[in-house]
This record gives structure tokens, C-alpha cells and sequence, in this order.
């Protein structure tokens, strides 16, 4: 089964070709983007096996950036597929299911309604996620089409964990509540965290960290979230790339009354300028922030530190929610290849059964990983993210009606 997984923004597609298995197990044969949908710059970039290209087109809109999509995978000397009916199902990553989705489900109408009831809750995400959803059964009426939400795998979370201490109606009117995000990640490392560890995934309690641009941390009980650190918007919990994370709530108003800002001006403040970028002055790509602090920039340190000290606050906070923790994970770009982060964020967490390998840290060892001491209580495992992958499996098995 050839599965394509689409990941519409704004101006943006991301594309996946996997080539899947009766097993479920799949190869990704093709992937890339176009970008700058609309505007005189479209750019598309194509991988596939002995071919890389980069060229500008013409993408006026979303339908004709899918229509590229097809034509680089079915065309050239490189071609992964023989024309438009090789491709058997699509998958589309969609930020923000609400309450009403556990799971990945089949694309139907009134799931195009229920994911446009949700734009209010991702009002950045979501009309995306909706474009590329109609350009694509559009495109491909035939096959079937299928939505996997960030939100779903924190659907499992109590009343206890995503309620926010408010008047209760504004939960039951307005949906305000924890719903997390990161949910597609999560899900896969903790799946391949059971494996690591001989288990099977419902016998597992992990601290799960996915660390990027954006970053959140899930408490795994059982293989299912039982808390998480991002809330109503992916704004909460950790330092990110440029936003803030956890601040005093008063801050806003603050801001407000002190500084005229508007609502809008605030919204950019927290979620755009702030975080290590905000902290540091030099960049929101924890690499260049740690290139900046070897050079003996105070503030790029003091980034890092901060990053590192709230991470290690929520492992700390977490590691009480299962009542028994197997592992701590590190996946994400900044999770996977930053020997620094992880070893100023395990530092102090020994007293509670997490002792880092510092050689092992420091080696230059890629893919899934055991970073912890022979003589450490719990392990601490490095494992590349793919949520691609999870999603072309959630969409081959629901296209066989599994």
C-alpha cells in the first residue's frame, strides 16, 4: 500500500511517500515541500532515491502545490510511482481535534465539520489543516483520506489534569481546558520506548520530552498520556524557540496597563519573540544559541540554563504521575542531538534514579539509544521521532479497515 502523508501550513506542504506493509511497517521512498504557496517565490524540494532537487514553480494555491506533489513523485527519471492511482490512502496530519477525537479517523463530512469547530481553539493550524484536507480529496476523491491529531493521544488525561482552576463553565461553554499537543511524536516514541525496553506498551511509564522549535514533556502511565506540559494552546509548559512557555498570568496584564499593549501585540510578544530567542537575543536555534555561549555570550548562556532548568522542573514534577517511571526519553531535534541540553537537564535529577552515561552522551551515536549508567534505576533513551511514519501507520491500517 503506498500512503501519502500531507502536512499542510499556511503557505506550505509537506509531503511523505511510504511504501507500507501488511505488518504495518513501512519505508519512506519520497518526501519533501513546497513552500511559499501563492507568492511569486514557490519552491519546491523533492528527496527520493539518487534524486534531490530544488526548483521554483508556479503554486498559486494549495490544490496546485499537491498537484506538483504528484507530478515529482510520478515523473522524471527518479519516478517512485507510475501515476495518481499508485497512491492507495492519504494521510493528514490535523493540529487540534478537540475533545471529540480519541483517534485517528476516516475523513468524512462531518469530520471536515467537527475539525472546523475546532478552529477557534488553533486558529493558526487548523484553516491549514482544512485547505489541504479538501484540496486533497479533491485531487484524489477515490481514495481513502485520513486525519491523525496531535491532540488525540492526550485525550486520555483526567478531569484532574486538564481542567485549569476557572469557573468550571467556561469548560463547559467555551472548551477552555489542557488539550497538549505533540501528541503524533509522543505516541511514537512511547511505542518504540516498550520496544526498546522488551515490554509490552501498556506495561510502560515513561517521561517522555519532545524537544524542538516547540517543545513539550508528557507523563506516560501504562502507555497512554497522563499529563502534559503544553495546555488550550501549544504557548504553555516548556521554553520554546520563541515562546515563553510557563509566566505569571499577570504578566499579560502587566503588559497591558503598564505598556499599552494590545491583545494581538502580546500574542506576538509570547509566542514569536520570546523564549531562547527572546532570552538569548540571538536566535531561536538552540544551536546557535550554544554557538553564541562558547563564544562567551552571557545571554545565549543564561538561555540554555533556562531552557534546561524549566525541563528539569517537569521531569522532576512528572516522575511523581506514574508512580513508577521506566525511562525518560529525549526525541526532537534538540532532544536527539544535543549532548548539552541533556546533560544539564539530567544534572541533579540523580536522587531520583536518573544517572546519565556522560561518555555515552557525548559520543556521536545516532538512532535509539540507552544514555543511563548500568547502575541507573531508570534508563534514559535517546529516540529519533517519526511522526510521519505514525501517521502512514494509522492511515494504511484504517484504509484496510483495521
Amino acid at each position: 500500500m503506498n500512503v501519502l502523508v500531507i502536512n499542510c501550513g499556511s503557505s506550505s506542504v509537506k509531503y511523505s511517500l511510504f511504501r507500507m506493509t501488511d505488518s504495518e511497517a513501512g519505508e519512506e521512498v519520497a518526501s519533501g515541500i513546497v513552500e511559499r504557496i501563492g507568492e511569486a517565490e514557490s519552491r519546491i524540494r523533492h528527496e527520493a532515491p539518487g534524486e534531490e532537487t530544488s526548483r521554483p514553480v508556479e503554486a498559486p494555491d494549495h490544490r496546485s502545490a499537491l498537484a506538483l506533489v504528484v507530478e515529482h513523485l510520478t515523473t522524471g527519471s527518479h519516478a517512485v510511482l507510475s501515476g495518481l492511482d499508485d497512491i492507495d490512502a492519504v494521510g493528514h496530519r490535523v493540529v487540534h481535534g478537540g475533545e471529540r477525537f480519541t483517534e485517528s479517523v476516516r475523513i468524512d463530512e462531518k469530520v471536515i465539520e467537527a475539525v472546523e469547530a475546532c478552529v477557534p481553539l488553533a486558529p493558526l493550524h487548523n484553516p491549514p489543516n482544512l485547505v489541504g484536507i479538501r484540496a486533497a480529496m479533491e485531487l484524489m476523491p477515490r481514495v481513502p483520506h485520513v486525519a491523525v491529531f496531535d491532540t488525540a493521544f492526550h485525550q486520555t488525561l483526567g478531569p484532574h489534569a486538564f481542567l485549569y482552576a476557572i469557573p468550571y463553565r467556561l469548560y463547559e461553554e467555551h472548551g477552555i481546558r489542557r488539550y497538549g499537543f505533540h501528541g503524533t511524536s509522543h505516541r511514537y516514541v512511547t511505542l518504540a520506548a516498550a520496544e526498546m525496553l522488551g515490554r509490552p506498551v501498556d506495561e510502560v511509564n515513561l517521561i517522555t520530552c519532545h524537544l524542538g522549535n516547540g517543545c513539550s514533556v508528557t507523563a506516560v502511565r501504562a502507555g497512554r498520556s497522563a499529563d502534559t506540559s503544553m495546555g488550550l494552546t501549544p504557548l504553555e509548559g516548556l521554553v520554546m524557540g520563541t515562546r515563553s512557555g510557563d509566566l505569571d498570568p499577570a504578566v499579560v496584564f502587566h503588559l497591558a496597563r503598564t505598556l499599552g499593549m494590545g491583545v494581538d501585540e502580546i500574542d506576538a510578544l509570547l509566542n514569536r519573540e520570546s523564549g531562547l530567542l527572546g532570552v538569548s537575543g540571538v536566535s531561536n536555534d538552540m544551536r546557535e544559541v550554544v554557538a553564541a555561549s562558547t563564544q562567551g555570550d552571557r545571554r545565549a548562556e543564561l538561555a540554555i540554563d533556562i531552557f534546561c532548568r524549566r525541563l528539569r522542573k517537569y521531569i522532576g514534577a512528572y516522575t511523581a504521575v506514574p508512580g513508577r517511571v521506566d525511562a525518560l526519553v529525549f526525541t526532537g531535534g534538540i532532544g536527539e542531538n544535543s549532548a548539552l541540553v541533556r546533560e544539564r537537564t539530567c544534572r541533579g535529577l540523580e536522587a531520583l534514579g536518573y544517572a546519565l552515561d556522560t561518555s555515552s552522551n557525548a559520543s556521536d551515536a545516532r538512532g535509539p539509544r540507552d544514555l543511563a549508567t548500568a547502575e541507573s534505576e531508570k534508563r534514559i533513551l535517546v529516540i529519533p521521532t517519526d511522526e510521519e511514519a505514525m501517521i502512514a501507520r494509522d492511515t494504511a491500517r484504517i484504509a484496510a479497515g483495521r
